[in-house]
């Protein structure tokens, strides 16, 4: 009896000790993807504010509570399953598939400049906002901020699958549920921050030091400029991530003028001496971001400009 519980006890440990290690492999490869899913996270921080703009306060933490629920979805329920699939069964439709969704996010960023240049023409698309209850206006913009997330966090999924691909499918699977959780809690805790700046400006301005008070204020102060910004960034962050995938999908199928061209651009602005590393990465990314107007453009002007002249005839 003594012997086989010593067994038994031995069984504990060794089975104590691979789960253990099994941990440590899923928490550094989960570590290692992260890191690499970095930059698109940073486009997705940028991008999901403005979908809560126009609202009244106490609507604006709810609307990034469904957006953010949205991305768990997209990343849990749809993203994680069908990655795993295509590692399996399919490995060559994943660099199609992410080259898609770099189109739609080039075009949904050039549609944003086209009607910021185009006030004139979108018009009659603003009486119809106003038009709409603030219900179907709200469910309208968290539908379309969860349809880019989509995008940016297949991005990141795809990053991160590309990360723990030799691993064990067991080990690929909860490494890529950590990323999209934390993740998901690191950039719409950050979005919910950046939403309610202003009202926490507003709570510091009414009492406490005079040094609160005056972060208060700046808060408020800022609140307008930085909301701007991120519209800007995002928009800029949707066009160079977007034309980032079709770049690198290009490269892929050995389609290889226009990567090469990219490649030698940054390498050029890369012997700046002192500072080659951030020019090159703004080489890279202005040329990108190009690639994705050209792109965006070209589909934007197949969705709209070709149904246009078919009613005018």
């Amino acid at each position: 009896m003594p012997s086989g519980l010593a067994a038994l006890l031995d069984d504990i440990a060794g089975i104590t000790k691979l789960a253990a290690a099994s941990l440590d492999d899923v928490s550094g490869a989960a570590g290692k993807a992260g890191v690499k899913a970095a930059g698109v996270v940073v486009d997705d921080t940028a991008v999901t504010p403005g979908y809560a703009m126009g609202f009244t306060p106490d609507r604006e933490l709810p609307i990034v509570w469904k957006i953010a629920v949205g991305s768990f979805r997209n990343k849990l329920l749809f993203l994680l399953p069908g990655a795993l699939i295509l590692s399996a069964f399919a490995p060559w439709a994943v660099t199609p598939i992410l080259m898609v969704g770099g189109a739609y996010l080039a075009f949904e960023a050039t549609e944003k400049i086209i009607e910021a240049f185009a006030h004139h023409e979108i018009a009659g698309e603003e009486v119809e906002e106003l038009a709409q209850s603030s219900a179907e206006l709200e469910a309208e913009k968290v539908g379309g901020a969860i349809r880019t997330d989509l995008i940016l966090s297949g991005e990141i999924m795809a990053i991160a699958l590309a990360d723990v691909a030799d691993k064990p499918l067991a080990v690929q699977a909860a490494a890529l549920a950590l990323v999209g959780v934390l993740l998901t809690i690191a950039v719409y805790g950050v979005v919910g921050m950046i939403v309610k700046m202003d009202d926490i400006g507003l709570h510091l301005a009414k009492g406490g030091s005079r040094a609160l008070r005056g972060l208060g204020r700046g808060l408020v102060k800022a609140m307008p400029v930085t909301m701007e910004a991120l519209t800007v960034i995002g928009t800029a962050a949707m066009l160079w991530v977007g034309g980032g995938i079709i770049v690198h999908g290009l490269e892929h199928f050995n389609l290889t003028p226009v990567p090469h061209w990219v490649e030698a651009a940054s390498h050029w602005a890369a012997q700046v001496p002192g500072v080659g590393a951030v020019t090159g990465w703004l080489a890279t990314v202005t040329c990108s971001a190009v690639v994705g107007l050209i792109v965006g453009g070209a589909i934007v002007g197949v969705v709209h400009l070709i149904p246009r002249k078919k009613a005018a005839h």
